[in-house]
């Protein structure tokens, strides 16, 4: 059997009810009851002495098993509660007088046996009274020489009957309390018990992905408030995922198939003799284009994996900006001379000393520029600007091409995202570009921001740290 939360507190309960009761019974109440035969004891005693003082001053001398005296007279002016028995015995244990007529001349024996060392005991004196009783005695002494014993003697159902009231009240007490308890357990089921039954309702079907439960509805603002919102964070963003990894599957899918298909159709094409031998080298050189695009496509996928599960591992060295950037402008020399483009570099300084690791900073810088190429108009030109302030070297690559709508800004670091706009146009990228320069930023720990207008052009903007030392001038031997 599943034990809950609620089955747990339920059982606390219960122990912690049966627990007090146990204790109030059988532990407080027991305490305050024989504090209360203590007390009543003190008072026989009190009586008693004053009895036994009496006759060890007036008439010590005078009693004997056999002596004949009229002990009611001396009694009446005890003023003896009705709730007592009294005795008066002589030395050999026998009952001279009792204010209880049918108990005169038994023999109780030695009181010592009772007593124990102590002024008053609870006893039935081995059935000579018909029910425990609290018993006290004091001794008649004259003389030193002991004459007899008082002994006075109380039932406990009556000690108990004055101590019923504030038993009465303890038990009372307990239940009012064992009642505002369970008005905390209330409190904890409305509260916690069944705002936890929602989260683990809502975590089970997150886990089956149904991201679209609505079941979560916790707007208290405490810890459990704040792990409800969080977890409908979680299924958000894990819809989000789960979408992404769908276009994803979707998008590779296509930009896979799409070269597979036109490498099929040729090379069946040139078999059956639809394209003619004299047109075959045009056709390989398609065929290889086809071949170097799935190749750069699956490259960029191994990339992107070995950073997922390894994170990014950078070769940090440091280096100048201002040549690698020149060598990286000089290789687009023929892209942009068929389009017409025109680059334009402009460096605030004559070199820049960054920290970093080159590779990665050349990729970035490489796929920037060309996603800037391919996305310019003809007979346009792209703004390349590197400037730097306090300890951060700020890298601009702005092109006035088509640009990219607004509502797609925050999706372009997706793998294989492409913009409407883009699809009729660029036939050859893999939609993996942004994605890798995004990793090797953030792998940096530095930013990239892009400024777009559609229609109007676009600027990637990002930060690398500066070198804090200067490098050594190279010297010819």
């Amino acid at each position: 059997m599943k034990k809950t939360i609620y089955l747990k507190f339920l059982l606390g309960y219960i122990i912690f009810a049966a627990m007090s009761i146990f204790f109030i019974s059988y532990q407080y109440e027991r305490n305050i009851l024989e504090s209360e035969i203590s007390a009543s004891a003190m008072s026989l005693y009190n009586q008693v002495n004053g009895i036994s003082d009496y006759y060890s001053d007036n008439y010590y001398n005078i009693y004997s098993d056999e002596n004949d005296h009229d002990y009611n007279k001396d009694v009446k002016g005890f003023m003896l509660p009705s709730d007592t028995t009294l005795w008066i015995i002589s030395n050999s244990g026998k009952i001279l007088y009792s204010s209880r007529i049918r108990d005169v001349g038994l023999n109780i024996g030695d009181l010592s046996a009772y007593f124990d060392a102590s002024f008053y005991t609870t006893t039935d004196f081995n059935g000579i009274i018909q029910e425990e009783s609290v018993s006290v005695y004091s001794p008649i002494i004259n003389t030193y020489k002991t004459y007899g014993y008082i002994v006075m003697n109380k039932t406990l159902s009556s000690v108990e009957s004055s101590f019923a009231p504030v038993s009465n009240y303890i038990y009372i007490t307990l239940l009012i309390t064992l009642s505002f308890s369970l008005v905390f357990l209330i409190i904890f089921h409305f509260s916690l018990y069944r705002p936890l039954k929602k989260i683990t309702k809502a975590a089970g079907e997150y886990a089956k992905g149904n991201f679209d439960y609505e079941g979560l509805k916790i707007n208290s603002e405490d810890e459990l408030g704040d792990m409800a919102q969080k977890l409908r964070f979680m299924a958000r963003e894990m819809k989000e995922t789960d979408n992404n990894q769908k276009k994803f599957i979707a998008n590779i899918s296509h930009d896979f198939r799409s070269p597979l298909t036109s490498i099929k159709g040729y090379i069946e094409a040139m078999l059956d003799g639809t394209i003619p031998p004299e047109l075959h080298e045009k056709y390989l050189n398609i065929l290889l284009f086809e071949t170097e695009r799935l190749n750069k496509l699956t490259g960029s996928l191994l990339l992107l994996n070995t950073w997922d599960s390894k994170g990014t591992k950078l070769d940090l060295s440091d280096f100048d900006l201002v040549p690698l950037t020149r060598n990286i402008v000089a290789s687009f020399e023929g892209q942009c001379s068929k389009k017409k483009i025109t680059l334009n570099v402009l460096f605030g300084s004559k070199s820049y000393i960054v920290n970093a690791d080159q590779m990665k900073i050349q990729q970035v810088l490489y796929n920037l520029i060309d996603n800037a190429i391919k996305f310019s108009h003809n007979n346009s030109a792209i703004d390349i600007s590197i400037t730097d302030k306090n300890d951060k070297i700020f890298v601009s690559i702005k092109d006035f091409g088509i640009g990219i709508p607004k509502d797609s800004l925050n999706k372009i670091w997706d793998r294989f995202y492409k913009t409407d706009l883009s699809r009729g146009k660029d036939k050859t990228g893999t939609g993996l570009g942004l994605s890798i320069v995004k990793e090797v930023i953030t792998s940096h720990n530095e930013n990239i921001n892009v400024i777009s207008t559609e229609g109007v052009g676009t600027e990637f903007i990002f930060t690398l740290q500066k070198s804090k030392k200067p490098l050594l001038p190279i010297v010819a031997s």
